[in-house]
């Protein structure tokens, strides 16, 4: 939707003013570039997840769903506020790219997060790339 049109759909239908920027969609050798900038990547995966496959070097886990698919979003974005601020990019991160996809989306429309990314493949493909990982014992 262009700008013109939104201003009117503002005014006309009295939307909210806030301008809300789409959630950025990476790839495997964009999110290695995210990572040599410092961009923070938040993993969403369970525990299990992580020691099954490792995590990717620098990364924060920071679980949302549960076995269950139950998820508690003023927890989790407790612990996220710890690490970036609305403004401040950062990547997510799961197994295929859908959950973070949805927590993206969330975070992206609903929350005024203005910078976030969703590894659209997740970390199966990352695997499959042959990209590096580290287990949950390594340093952060």
């Amino acid at each position: 939707m262009n700008f013109l049109r939104f201003i009117i759909l503002t005014i006309v239908l009295g939307l909210p003013a806030q301008v809300v920027a789409d959630v950025m969609e990476v790839d495997n050798p964009t999110l290695q570039g995210l990572q040599a900038q410092g961009v923070t990547i938040i993993d969403i995966r369970r525990p299990d997840e992580w020691s099954n496959t490792g995590i990717i070097e620098g990364s924060h886990g920071i679980t949302f769903f549960d076995a269950k698919g139950r998820y508690d979003v003023n927890a989790w974005l407790a612990e996220l506020s710890e690490l970036i601020r609305p403004d401040q990019p950062f990547v997510l991160i799961c197994a295929r790219g859908v959950r973070s996809s949805k927590l993206a989306g969330l975070l992206d429309k609903q929350l005024g997060y203005s910078a976030v990314h969703n590894v659209t493949d997740g970390i199966l493909d990352w695997l499959k790339q042959g990209k590096p990982v580290v287990s949950l014992n390594s340093p952060k």
